[in-house]
């Protein structure tokens, strides 16, 4: 696997290649790359731990899988390329957005968010049709990454969005810590579970707490 990472997390992600999980995990997506379409472009895999250093971390949003379309994918939960036309799980986050802080947002890019300690985390880093295993490969070293943040930082807000992301909660024990837990906003029920939750305002009110810096959506 490709890891161009040039923050501090590259010590953590090293630190995962001696586990037990880690030859496989690399065996098959290294594999799955050379034999099937996979999601998204090997050089954006981590992308995500490439904005900040451990420190400057502020927010987590945890999603499932990279989008499953072909230029959808940038190695970012949730988000696209600038001009990309919008998935419809990124629409909804967008309709939320504007219903909470009034905000309307148009750019799918959300590196903005990452430039300010935001971990747009996939519960899986790498998708593929012909690959249905990849959240069950990655689990071992999204519950690293997880534990690892609980472990070093003095309390961020974690924002998981669907059931598979609030799987990761018992991980969640520093007591500093705010978890903000909702439906996915792809999801049918998202009108009941997503919308009017303002997750956006009750981070921001979270990281006032904690003394940090409000993240501009």
């Amino acid at each position: 696997m490709k890891i161009n990472i040039e923050t501090d997390w590259i010590s953590f992600i090293e630190s995962q290649k001696s586990k037990s999980y880690w030859p496989q995990l690399e065996m098959i997506v290294d594999q799955s790359y050379k034999s099937q379409i996979v999601l998204p472009n090997e050089e954006n895999i981590f992308r995500c731990f490439n904005y900040f250093n451990v420190d400057n971390l502020e927010v987590v949003i945890i999603g499932q899988d990279p989008y499953p379309n072909q230029g959808d994918a940038c190695g970012l939960a949730f988000s696209v390329e600038r001009n990309y036309n919008l998935p419809h799980s990124l629409q909804n986050i967008f309709k939320e957005l504007k219903n909470d802080l009034g905000i309307k947002r148009t750019n799918g890019d959300l590196s903005d968010w990452s430039n300010q300690g935001v971990l747009l985390l996939n519960a899986a880093l790498t998708f593929s049709k012909s690959q249905p295993d990849f959240l069950k490969l990655w689990a071992p070293f999204i519950e690293a990454v997880i534990e690892y943040i609980d472990d070093n930082t003095k309390g961020v807000v974690f924002i998981l969005w669907g059931n598979f992301a609030k799987k990761f909660i018992p991980l969640i024990k520093n007591n500093a810590s705010y978890i903000i837990a909702l439906g996915h906003p792809s999801f049918a029920l998202m009108h009941k579970q997503f919308f009017n939750t303002k997750p956006f305002s009750k981070t921001n009110r979270a990281l006032q707490q904690l003394n940090k810096q409000i993240i501009k959506w």
